[in-house]
């Protein structure tokens, strides 16, 4: 069974501090919605909502900080 999908209406957005400084490759996540970790493209805030969970991407930054060293 599928868990609901959460209300992002109030979701805080905010930019990667690695994305693109020139506006164009921008990834933006919301990190006050519980239990989830909502990811979207900046060039289409409406479009498709990737939903992680929170141990999901704790794991892919860890991912992230282990490959760049």
């Amino acid at each position: 069974m599928r868990s609901a999908r959460p209300d992002l209406t109030a979701a805080v957005w905010r930019k990667s501090t690695y994305s693109d400084g020139g506006g164009g490759d921008c990834l933006e996540l919301a990190d006050n919605i519980p239990g989830t970790v909502p990811v979207r493209d900046s060039k289409n805030p409406t479009g498709t909502t990737l939903l992680l969970g929170t141990s999901a991407w704790t794991a892919f930054l860890d991912g992230i900080r282990t490959s760049a060293h």
